[in-house]
Formats: C-alpha cells, structure tokens, sequence
C-alpha cells in the first residue's frame, strides 16, 4: 500500500474528465462541462465532433477541451491523422491524444512509427500530444520503445489505454513507462480508474494525468463505476 495522501479534491487538476462513447449526446457533453468547470477539472476529453460544443460551454473556465486522433484503433493513414489534427487544433483542442499504429510497431517499422507520431506533433503546433500506447496489446518490450520513440517523436506524454480494449492501467505499466520516459515526460494513467485509491496508485506509480470516466467519484473521495477509459 502507498502512503501517499492527496486531498480527493486536489486531485482534480490531474484529470481529464472524459466521454468518448460514441453515442454520447450533446445534452451529455455539455453535463460533462458543466461538471468539470464544477470541480475544477483538468480538461474535458471528447470526440472532435463536439469540441465546438464544448469549447463554446467551457468559455471563461481554466478547463481545456481536449480530443483523441485516430481513437480507438490506430489505423488510420498517417496524413489522415495529420489532417485531422490540423482540424482538431483549428475546432479548439488544446490537447490531442493519438493512437499509436501498433501494428507498425509490431512490424518494427520504427522509423514510420515514429513519423506517424511527428506528424501529430506538426499538426499540433504548440498544443501538447499525448500517444495511446494500449499497453495491454504490447509486450514490455514494445512498451519500452514506443516510449522511446513518443519522446524522440516530440510529443509530450505517453498514455496507457483508450479504455476500450480488454484493460486499462496498471501499477506495472505506469512504473515502466516512468522509467523509460524518465522524470520530466507526461505519463497519463487511463483505463479502470474509477475510486480515489486507484487515481492514489497510479500518481505514486508516475502518473502525472489520469483520464477517467469516474472523475466525480474520485474527488469525492469514493469508490464509483461510471463507464470506461
């Protein structure tokens, strides 16, 4: 057990309240800003087709409207996640987290792997790239080198999970991936965090963000079972 000891309510500035199903209504966007702008959340991560909704709820607010490229799966063709970045950033996102293409990793196609992330990282100018590993797709080897080619690719954090694979984050993967990016480099904990004790182990594993559906119920201190990622 850790002895770390965070107020739940301090907690808010590491997370990014999240809604990524893909039947999610406006109605649930805008609850989704209204509650992060609430408890002073982070940011509020979307798919990029509301980020006009939210960007326009969350005026006046210190949280940032964020939204995943190429989500769940990775797939997509290099330009495509290049272009809709440009489109992302230009809607309003102050954040971008990619999908990283496993299976080039798995290919140990580095050099595209790490151009597929570079060319997120163009698109995003100054906006800040986090890179969706799926840590539970990867052996720790290829945990290890896609972290290092995220780092050398310029992004700016590395992330465990979309939350819609067969598990989220772990102790293990996020003690990992700190060890690789080293102490400066973004880690976000995403996938199953859903009570204060969970948000507690992934920040004393390395987790420097924490992407969760749950966030109400991590700030109140309390165990919760809102949804995924």
């Amino acid at each position: 057990m850790t002895n770390l000891k965070i107020d739940p309510k301090s907690l808010a500035q590491y997370i990014d309240h999240t809604l990524l199903r893909p039947e999610a209504t406006e109605q649930e966007i805008i609850k989704l800003c209204d509650e992060a702008v609430a408890h002073h959340f982070k940011t509020v991560c979307i798919e990029a087709k509301w980020l006009s909704t939210a960007t326009t709820r969350l005026k006046g607010s210190k949280v940032l409207p964020i939204t995943v490229i190429s989500f769940p799966h990775g797939s997509d063709s290099t330009e495509k996640k290049h272009q809709d970045t440009l489109a992302a950033v230009k809607a309003g996102a102050q954040e971008v987290d990619m999908v990283l293409n496993r299976g080039l990793l798995a290919q140990k196609k580095y050099f595209e792997v790490w151009n597929d992330i570079h060319q997120v990282v163009l698109a995003a100018g100054t906006i800040p790239v986090k890179v969706i590993l799926e840590t539970s797709e990867l052996s720790d080897t290829e945990k290890r080198i896609a972290c290092a080619l995220v780092k050398a690719a310029g992004a700016h954090f590395v992330k465990t999970s979309t939350g819609f694979s067969k598990s989220g984050a772990t102790e293990a993967d996020i003690k990992l991936m700190r060890e690789t990016v080293g102490s400066e480099f973004g880690v976000k904990a995403s996938g199953g965090i859903r009570s204060y004790e969970d948000a507690i182990k992934m920040i004393s594993a390395g987790a420097t963000r924490l992407g969760t559906s749950a966030s109400i119920a991590i700030v109140q201190g309390a165990g919760g079972s809102s949804g995924v990622y």
